[in-house]
Order: C-alpha cells, then sequence, then structure tokens
C-alpha cells in the first residue's frame, strides 16, 4: 500500500471517530431536550386539568362582571357629582418667620466633636 492510502484511510477513520462524537454529543442533548419536553408536557396535561375544574364556575364571573360593568356609567356620573361640592380650594398662606421650638434651639456636643462652630 502506498503512502496516499494510508493517509486514506486515517482520514476515513478519523472522519468515521468525529462523527460518531458528534452523534453522541447530539443525542445526549436531544435526551435532555426530550426530558424537558416530558416534564412541559405534564405541567401542561395538569394545567388543563385545573382549568376543567374552573370552567363551570365561568359562567358565573362572566355574569357577575356584565352587571358591574352596566353599572359604572352611574357610578361614574354619581361620582362626579360628589366631586364637584368637595373641590379643595387652596389658600396662600405666608409665614412671618421660621418656626423654632419653645424650649429654644437645641445643642449638639457632637457637633462640638468634630470642631464645627455653632453660633
Amino acid at each position: 500500500m502506498s503512502s496516499l492510502q494510508w493517509w486514506s484511510v486515517i482520514d476515513v477513520a478519523l472522519f468515521i471517530g468525529g462523527l460518531a462524537v458528534f452523534l453522541f454529543i447530539l443525542g445526549s442533548q436531544l435526551k435532555k431536550v426530550g426530558s424537558n419536553l416530558e416534564e412541559s408536557a405534564d405541567l401542561v396535561w395538569q394545567i388543563k386539568e385545573d382549568a376543567e375544574k374552573i370552567a363551570p364556575g365561568l359562567t358565573s364571573i362572566n355574569t357577575t362582571g356584565r352587571v358591574v360593568a352596566g353599572a359604572l356609567p352611574l357610578l361614574s356620573g354619581m361620582g362626579e357629582a360628589i366631586v364637584v361640592g368637595a373641590t379643595f380650594v387652596h389658600e396662600e398662606h405666608v409665614a412671618d418667620g421660621v418656626n423654632r421650638p419653645a424650649m429654644g434651639t437645641r445643642r449638639s456636643r457632637m457637633m462640638e466633636a468634630v470642631g464645627a462652630d455653632q453660633d
């Protein structure tokens, strides 16, 4: 056999080995995806079962929602009538000076400790 034939055999063997490694990695990743999809399917079936339990009460909820939606224009009109008479008017108040506590100005010893002047 010539060297070209040996290199061809080595190339084919390396190609098959690389393909085997690639397929092994791909298979393991697909198994992980498959297990995640199986868990997701179980969750979807659980949600479907929970939704089937809720479905009979939806007609009652929808009926109550229609009643409330029908009353909203009336409630809005009543609210606007109440607000018209209860509007707050802010009056300007001018202070004649700075408010001081009745006991006088407090002095902190901490300010003297850090060297701040208090006059």
